[in-house]
């Protein structure tokens, strides 16, 4: 039992040690959040492609990705589009105040919830990332437990959904302070420049 709890929490740990991090996945959720548009199925979709990702992971999937570097590059340029694409819709709203939101979503129409579901999964599975930290290193170190890998698993899988439910539902704290068109300006500058960063750089790795 010991045993069990120790590779639970090193799962733990190990998970959020990798979901924890500025990055495409994140930005998107925490815009949601502060929004409060579509928050638990933004907030599901997250927690279980990770821990879907995680069991293909501890079940041997990783040692096939290995065999198909290609794969991995393929998603890396469709990835890279996309997240281009995404940022330049951002720095969009933020240069244009028209189009810039509020939290009670007076000045823009909201996305809907196909265009949310279908962002977000874009954004979880076209990002090669998910699969390199997911599929082959969490994978790994879970192997590395033995017959504790499967709770190594659930714990990681835990991380996730503490991380995106505090991320997504903790969001509607900052609700006041982005009440004003020009905080959303900014934090749709912020979102911008990460997605087209994160983009190129999945790019030039390919």
């Amino acid at each position: 039992m010991r045993e069990v709890l120790i590779a639970a929490l090193a799962g733990l740990g190990t998970g959020l040690s990798l979901i924890v991090a500025i990055g495409a996945q994140n930005a998107f959720v925490l815009r949601q959040g502060i929004r409060r548009e579509h928050v638990p199925a933004i907030v599901a979709i997250c927690a279980v492609s990770d821990a879907v990702l995680i069991a293909a992971g501890i079940g041997g999937v990783g040692t096939v990705l290995r065999h198909f570097p290609s794969a991995v590059t393929a998603i890396a340029w469709a990835g890279g589009a996309f997240l281009i694409g995404y940022g330049a819709l951002a720095a969009r709203r933020a240069l244009r105040p028209a189009t810039a939101l509020t939290a009670d979503g007076g000045a823009a129409v909201g996305m809907s919830l196909r265009g949310a579901v279908l962002t977000c999964l874009a954004m979880t599975w076209l990002n090669p990332h998910v699969y390199l930290d997911t599929l082959l290193l969490l994978g790994s170190v879970a192997n590395g437990y033995g017959g504790g890998r499967w709770p190594f698993g659930v714990g990681a899988a835990t991380g996730s959904v503490v991380w995106f439910s505090g991320l997504g539902f903790g969001a509607r704290l900052l609700r006041r302070p982005f009440s004003r068109p020009a905080a959303w300006r900014v934090l749709d500058a912020c979102i911008a420049a990460t997605m087209v960063t994160l983009g190129v750089v999945m790019l030039s790795r390919t």
